[in-house]
């Protein structure tokens, strides 16, 4: 097991394309990390270079005290688990899981001994005779991390694991990395573009645009605490709602000019400043003296709740709504809001202003 540290990482591609730009970032040892973003991120690129896969541009890594930015793969105690599993096809589960171990040299007693136990751990250890084809995703998925577990990894890195698989085994295999994570207590790098599988399971998120580290923080503080824009709207589902307006005498009036709001966040927020009045969809509250007045659009049933689609001016946007509160299209409601989901943002650099 080992802590990791990044310091100041870059990765550059021929024609000076930058991949991963400085990236800082400290893990401490057995900690669960997801590492998100939309797809060109550079996520897999850091991951790679974690793994020493590919070299880095410039920077240092560390595992524990260890500079390991120049060690070739084999000797960083790397255990990796790729999206397309890459089992060897000719082997059976036994075979793919003691390969690591025949490469070391370790006795023959020793290598089933440990497979045998970390296909227990990983509920493969009734699979032992099959061969690849003979398995399905989701145990396909179990012998690769067995494989890559099997070898007592300092660090465990796992590139858009789940990303093969159907919605169903996606949740159960999600539930059982984090199972077998704890039960091992090995660091754990964890690749995906999926926000639900980096809110559901991990200790930290790490999000990334463009090769810049956007956020590094706890899963509720990135989504209650979002760093600037472009974090707000990558997390949450539905996406966040933002209204696009102008800071007018203390008022938030929107970009067509069709609506204003008194809202209490202004307060030292430049006139004539552009924004955008972001709230996520379970952060509205009916109140007759709200001071968001609206126009109902369309409801959508949702059980206890509804889906209120809503209008202010010319903006459309979407709040639940208590299902008891008998809202239908062409009524007027005002409405409050809650502490929690609601930001200003600057709508020209995506900065957080409140």
């Amino acid at each position: 097991m080992a802590s990791l540290s990044l310091r100041h990482i870059y990765k550059k591609y021929p024609g000076n394309v930058v991949a991963v730009k400085d990236v800082n970032l400290e893990i401490k040892d057995k900690e669960f990390i997801i590492l998100v973003g939309p797809s060109g991120c550079g996520k897999s690129t850091l991951l790679n270079m974690l793994s020493g896969i590919l070299p880095v541009s410039g920077g240092k890594i560390f595992f524990d005290d260890q500079d390991v930015t120049l060690m070739p793969p084999e000797k960083r105690g790397i255990g990796l688990v790729f999206q397309n599993y890459a089992l060897y096809p000719h082997m059976t589960v036994m075979g793919n899981i003691c390969f690591p171990l025949e490469t070391q040299k370790v006795p023959k007693a020793e290598r089933i001994e440990r497979a045998n136990e970390i296909a227990k751990l990983v509920h493969v250890d009734m699979l032992m005779n099959r061969k690849p084809s003979e398995l399905s995703g989701g145990q396909q998925q179990r012998v690769a991390i067995a494989r890559a577990l099997v070898k007592n990894p300092r660090l465990l890195l796992l590139d858009e694991p789940l990303s093969n698989l159907d919605a169903r085994l996606r949740l159960e295999m999600r539930e059982e990395i984090r199972r077998i994570q704890q039960r091992t207590g090995v660091t754990t790098i964890f690749v995906t573009h999926d926000q639900e599988e980096a809110l559901s399971i991990s200790d930290r998120i790490v999000l990334m645009r463009s090769g810049i580290l956007q956020q590094n923080d706890l899963p509720q503080r990135l989504y209650n605490e979002p760093a600037n824009q472009f974090v707000a709207d990558f997390l949450g589902n539905p996406p966040i709602n933002n209204i696009p307006g102008t800071i007018q005498n203390g008022l938030f009036v929107t970009e067509d000019g069709k609506a204003e709001a008194k809202l209490p966040m202004l307060e030292g927020v430049e006139n004539g400043r552009k924004v955008n009045f972001s709230v996520r969809s379970e952060s509205f509250v009916l109140d007759e003296n709200g001071p968001i007045a609206c126009e109902v659009t369309r409801m959508y049933q949702m059980g206890k709740e509804e889906m209120a689609y809503l209008r202010m001016g010319g903006h459309d946007f979407r709040a639940y709504i208590d299902a008891d509160a008998g809202l239908k299209a062409g009524d007027h409601v005002r409405l409050g809001l809650k502490k929690r989901g609601v930001f200003l943002f600057d709508r020209e650099t995506g900065e957080r202003i409140r």
